[in-house]
């Protein structure tokens, strides 16, 4: 089957450009969509003027749902990429359900994508029960799909799939709850990401039969997608990347480096007018970008226009970027994914984490893969000592709920959240976060984080601190088996401590015996009072 594109090179592999003169070989244009004009310009110095807001400090806790129509075949997260891969899972899953991705590609997922059973109120009302104090939802993802009445991709919610727009009834059921709505727009590295829709099968009988992600509006005649174009879907009207046959080469190439492919003008502009339509419609609080600092830096300004943007629009906004350096920490809030950092760090953070895999996966259900309420926990308190926030996303099914194993762990979470909630929200770190093994040993961030499998096993040995102005909460990891628990950071004569410690009060049970010894504050507890962790409240 001959090739139905013609790859021409856009750019060339390498672009010389001046990054201290704030010039960029790919400026955004602003002939569609205007960047707001205010106290705040598109550079990092002028970004770094906007603090991250007290209200995000006190939240500590978000939910999110990372849901879209790569759930339809619950194979899990980047199954739209996946699916192009000859002999992986996910393509053996699709060819034997739909077909070969040559005549049913992810373009012919859309459709399927019905979300007949969700009901953002009753989910959002059942988040914030869980503590949720800020409520995210998916913009768009790297299938380049977005879930709203997008004016600028045709490929959308509105118009495939469920016929609604998606982020109008998150927003407003946000809203009606009085949760902060914040916003994740990952349809920045399509171009790299679908490059695999561009290949064919190298065995079998479809040997040499290229995939879908070479179509162009041309072929869509007398099919379901006639006047739609797949390339505003698939972007690949351009040339592979370096290495791009090999399936792990888009990790080395996420900062638009490495020999990746250069995005064109006409596609950064595309994601820009997409992301500002977004903002302006639905004024989140919050927005989030799974790259590494901002959209396309530093090839483009892009980014940084749109940080200027949703800055200058709205004083309380939080923009989240991954793999900051200390300078653009200080400019956006340094997002960390599924770990966290084993110190206090000065500047606010977030860690972005999931039960389960972001998007649903239904052999993790089947498993029993899920991270138990008592993980989610343990991280959330472990991510607040150190000045962090946790976002949680619990995957919905492409029907738009969640299973019955997701129920229960949402359950246990807001059972202990109810009674223990005080030591979350509104606290700030205390001189350090915590004693024991995990916070001794020598635990590294793995790029944008990934090391939050060396948390799962943490017990009552492992100590937390955070506090308020009037209280000191100590956190235990567990139930200590004979009821004794020893907090040496606690011990008799600390300087930190203003004042003797004679009692605590176990929250959710009422006072409890202390004593400091020289070893540490000893302290007796009763038989557990929750399913997860002893939260310890101390007047300071």
């Amino acid at each position: 089957m001959k090739k139905k594109l013609c790859m021409v090179a856009i750019f060339a592999a390498t672009t010389t450009f001046n990054i201290s003169a704030q010039t960029y070989p790919i400026p955004v244009s602003e002939v569609h969509e205007k960047m707001q004009k205010g106290e705040y310009e598109p550079t990092w110095s002028s970004l770094q003027h906007h603090k991250t807001p007290e209200w995000f400090r006190n939240a500590k806790f978000g939910i999110w749902a990372h849901w879209g129509p790569q759930c339809v075949e619950g194979s899990g997260d980047w199954m739209a990429r996946s699916m192009y891969m000859e002999g992986s899972r996910e393509y053996k899953w699709h060819v034997e359900h739909y077909g070969h991705p040559s005549e049913f590609g992810f373009k012919d997922i859309l459709p399927l994508f019905k979300a007949e059973n969700w009901d953002p109120e009753k989910l959002i009302e059942k988040y914030k029960r869980c503590g949720a104090q800020y409520f995210f939802v998916l913009g768009n993802h790297h299938d380049n799909y977005d879930l709203w009445d997008s004016k600028y991709q045709a490929w959308n919610s509105k118009n495939i799939g469920p016929k609604r727009d998606i982020l109008d009834a998150w927003a407003k059921a946000a809203k009606k709850a009085g949760l902060p709505l914040g916003i994740s727009f990952h349809a920045d590295h399509a171009w790299l990401w679908y490059e695999p829709a561009q290949r064919y099968d190298l065995e079998g009988e479809k040997a040499g039969v290229w995939y879908d992600g070479t179509l162009t509006a041309e072929d869509g005649k007398g099919k379901w997608w006639e006047g739609l174009d797949p390339q505003m879907l698939y972007q690949q009207r351009h040339p592979m990347s370096k290495g791009s046959w090999d399936n792990g080469a888009i990790h080395g190439q996420w900062g638009w480096g490495g020999g990746a492919c250069r995005p064109s003008s006409d596609f950064v502009t595309n994601f820009y007018d997409r992301t500002l339509d977004a903002i302006n419609r639905y004024n989140p609080d919050l927005i989030y970008f799974d790259v590494t600092a901002l959209p396309f830096y530093p090839l483009s300004d892009c980014g940084l226009k749109i940080a200027a943007h949703m800055y200058n629009k709205n004083p309380r906004a939080v923009v989240f970027g991954k793999i900051l350096d200390d300078e653009q920490r200080k400019a956006i809030t340094w997002d960390v994914e599924r770990g966290a950092p084993n110190e206090i760090i000065p500047e606010p953070w977030q860690t972005c984490n999931c039960i389960g895999g972001w998007h649903y996966n239904t052999s993790i259900y089947e498993r029993g893969g899920y991270k138990s309420a008592a993980t989610v926990v343990k991280q959330l308190v472990d991510i607040v000592s150190k000045n962090g926030n946790l976002l949680l996303s619990v995957p919905l099914r492409a029907d738009g709920t969640y299973d019955e194993k997701e129920a229960a762990i949402l359950d246990d979470l807001e059972a202990w959240m109810t009674v223990n909630g005080e030591s979350i929200f509104g606290t700030r770190p205390w001189v350090k976060f915590g004693e024991g093994p995990v916070a001794d040993a020598d635990i590294k961030l793995n790029a944008q984080g990934f090391n939050d499998g060396q948390f799962a096993n943490m017990d009552d040995r492992d100590i937390r601190f955070n506090q308020t102005a009037k209280f000191l909460y100590v956190t235990a990891m567990g139930w200590p088996d004979d009821g004794q628990l020893t907090i040496k950071s606690l011990a008799k004569g600390n300087k930190n401590l203003k004042r003797g410690i004679s009692s605590a009060t176990l929250l959710g049970y009422g006072k409890v015996k202390a004593r400091q010894t020289a070893d540490g504050l000893v302290v007796t507890l009763p038989k557990p009072v929750n399913k997860i962790a002893p939260v310890l409240r101390i007047n300071k």
